[in-house]
């Protein structure tokens, strides 16, 4: 004979239990939700239904960072967006993103930002255009949206998709990548006014003395300097030094960890970048991949790899890879010699293919020598290597998390 509880146990429905993660994912968009209350990891781990301990051990190895640091970047981009956008006082703004002391909240947002609130605000409408592609991804790392900027859904991907209504006016792309003259920006920065151009000395010494007639102009270096010299020149110009600082370090961080994961992965397997032009093939690189692959990440490579070397099929036998890193051009004659390769019974019989470690890879973002750009290379690397990256970088950027 059954007792009681015992016989009420032997019928009851089983129910399926949850995931953890699942869990985890709820709280995160509640936190998303009520970033502005009194959040304690108590209560965010009683949401998720586990131990506080184990949360916070959950959402760091799940997202890259702590419950805490994450609740933070959501309060300090939201203030970001309040001092840019509205007339909010300090205390106002300290409330309205969960701050109940607004000193408490100055000193936060200077420890997270590298300004004070004020001085963010003062800097943030400041009407920064930039006639340079490339120049995009230095500003955005400085916190500066440009009110102007060359971007097109074809050769500037991610800045158009991630933020083609920030950017209020969209310049022309010019030369190599279209026909358009650049005295079609020129005429249209009259109209706009900016307060400063930023701009590369790509641009021709005419079109520079008509744009410094404009506004105040600074112009990088393209190719003499690396993405850290350009992003302090930059930051002098518009006195945010600390902020260029701040990313440096932080790529710096960022890079120290992804290489211990990739090393775990890689190891001393040698790493060839093969880029598909017309019916030839080409060891390849160029400053992200040597900033990113061979220099960050350490990776092995071959010589002669940092030059745009035409390789036949023999001399790729020869090398035999490891992993291989394909870049395909866009154009009708690449992509067909492309997908003729793949039959080849020679391209078959190499290591990395037969191993299944090859791997596509566009200009977007290995073409993007930039502060945002060696930052989303590194993701990139990492989920390709990995095949996990808790911190892509995405649209980290003026959106709605720092990335960490």
């Amino acid at each position: 004979m059954l007792l009681e509880n015992e016989s009420h146990s032997a019928v009851r429905t089983p129910v399926m239990s949850r995931s953890p993660k699942t869990d985890l994912a709820e709280v995160k968009a509640y936190m998303d939700e009520h970033y502005d209350k009194a959040l304690s990891i108590a209560d965010l781990a009683q949401r998720a239904n586990i131990s506080p301990k184990y949360f916070v051990d959950l959402f760091k190895k799940t997202y890259g960072h702590s419950a805490m640091e994450y609740l933070t970047d959501l309060r300090i981009n939201r203030a970001k967006r309040y001092l840019k956008e509205s007339g909010y006082k300090l205390r106002d703004i300290a409330l309205r993103v969960g701050y109940s002391d607004e000193y408490y909240f100055s000193r936060k947002f200077k420890k997270e930002v590298g300004v004070s609130p004020s001085d963010y605000a003062k800097n943030a409408r400041k009407r920064i255009a930039t006639c340079s592609s490339s120049v995009i991804g230095q500003l955005l790392a400085l916190n500066v949206m440009p009110i102007a900027a060359p971007i097109d859904p074809k050769w500037t991907a991610y800045y158009y998709n991630a933020h083609r209504t920030d950017i209020q006016s969209h310049l022309k792309l010019t030369d190599p990548y279209t026909s358009w003259r650049f005295e079609a920006n020129v005429e249209r920065l009259v109209h706009i006014r900016p307060d400063a151009i930023i701009g590369t000395d790509q641009i021709s010494e005419e079109d520079q003395a008509g744009l410094a007639e404009i506004a105040p102009c600074c112009f990088v270096p393209k190719h003499q300097t690396d993405w850290r010299a350009q992003l302090r020149m930059i930051a002098a110009f518009l006195e945010r030094e600390e902020q260029a600082e701040q990313w440096i370090g932080l790529y710096k961080k960022r890079v120290e960890k992804a290489r211990d994961s990739i090393q775990k992965e890689v190891g001393r397997e040698k790493v060839a970048v093969i880029r598909v032009y017309g019916q030839r093939l080409y060891l390849y690189s160029n400053s992200g991949i040597e900033e990113v692959l061979y220099g960050a990440l350490q990776l092995e490579t071959f010589p002669d790899a940092s030059t745009n070397t035409p390789l036949t099929l023999e001399q790729l036998t020869s090398m035999n890879p490891d992993r291989i890193l394909i870049m395909v051009c866009p154009e009708a004659v690449s992509r067909a010699y492309w997908l003729s390769l793949q039959h080849s019974p020679v391209w078959r019989h190499l290591k990395a293919v037969r191993q299944y470690q090859t791997h596509l890879i566009t200009g977007d973002p290995w073409f993007d020598y930039s502060a945002v750009g060696v930052m989303r290379m590194l993701d990139e690397a990492l989920l390709i290597f990995t095949g996990y990256c808790p911190n892509v970088y995405l649209d980290n950027v003026h959106g709605d998390s720092r990335a960490t």
